[in-house]
């Protein structure tokens, strides 16, 4: 059957059809972003003035703060400016590159993750190994791997998509292009892309989700052959990590790990993913790490003291 496409945009229902409820989300949205791009530009300046660049960890936890501004980027300016407009348009080629950017930095960051769990591992349960290890090459090569994998994972999901006909109507139940909520405006049978887009999203966030656990039970299980100071310190680290997964994997299982369906607190979980998560993550890191606390104290003296010699 040839392809039919008479759809040259789509038009987003947006988070609320409420005049005064989408001022008041403006406002609340645009701090929200603000936060985002500040924290996580913060977290990579500390790193990388700091000298912390050097640890496997803080290399990864930079280009996790990357992708968190990236991740966001790509749903929350469009939805911010959206809240204020009228009609909420966006094309179909604008549509299939945001989907696209959804799950290429969405994936890109549950694979960081999951390798930010693997040093945290070698870290704790193989300390003399530790630099052996996870040594530069070894970590470029990981990350080269988050990037590569969140780029098949994205290019599948918009290749299943790209190929349907549209031919009205051209209304998304959203705030943004999904897989799901546009699968609903295709004019055909979508039940084997659902299957599919269904089975790739959902081996990706379950085998990374089976992966995280069993390296932090493998982890728990070893602090107990640990002193007291040993397992502190340990607990610190991997406690904020594991907020992060908690409060990651947690909508993105919702979402993602179920039949090609939709809900109406589909938007709700998707603004928890999309942006509360990019905008807690340095935060998390901060308040639960001394050694990123301790490098952007010294960060700011410099800054104080340079200030101090310029006036």
């Amino acid at each position: 059957m040839e392809k039919i496409n008479n759809v040259t945009e789509f038009i987003f229902w947006g988070l609320s059809q409420n005049r005064e409820v989408e001022e008041v989300c403006f406002v609340v949205f645009s701090l929200f972003y603000a936060v985002i791009l500040l924290g996580n530009l913060l977290i990579m300046l500390t790193v990388r003035v700091g000298k912390l660049f050097k640890s496997p960890m803080y290399f990864f936890l930079n280009y996790l703060s990357f992708v968190d501004i990236c991740y966001s980027s790509v749903t929350a300016p469009k939805m911010i400016a959206d809240l204020l407009a009228k009609t909420k348009r966006i094309s179909y080629v604008g549509c299939m590159l945001q989907l696209f950017g959804v799950h290429f930095f969405g994936c890109t960051e549950i694979f960081i993750l999951t390798v930010m769990a693997y040093d945290r591992y070698v870290a704790i349960c193989k300390p003399l190994h530790y630099m052996t290890i996870m040594d530069r090459d070894r970590c470029n090569l990981m990350l080269l791997g988050t990037w590569v994998g969140g780029f098949i994972h994205s290019i599948i999901q918009v290749a299943l998509v790209i190929q349907l006909p549209f031919c009205g109507p051209n209304e998304i139940d959203h705030y943004f292009c999904d897989v799901h909520p546009v699968l609903k405006l295709a004019c055909t049978d979508t039940y084997v892309v659902g299957v599919v887009v269904t089975a790739n999203s959902g081996s990706i966030a379950l085998g990374s989700f089976v992966i995280l656990l069993i390296s932090y039970t493998i982890i728990l299980v070893s602090l107990r052959k640990q002193s007291a100071e040993g397992r502190r310190k340990a607990l610190s680290t991997c406690g904020s990590h594991i907020a992060v997964v908690i409060i990651f994997f947690g909508p993105c299982t919702f979402m993602y790990m179920r039949p090609d369906t939709t809900f109406s607190e589909d938007k709700m979980v998707a603004v928890f993913y999309t942006i509360i998560t990019p905008m807690l993550n340095p935060l998390i890191y901060t308040l639960r790490n001394a050694e990123v606390k301790n490098a952007m104290k010294k960060l700011w003296t410099r800054k104080v003291f340079w200030e101090a010699n310029v006036k």
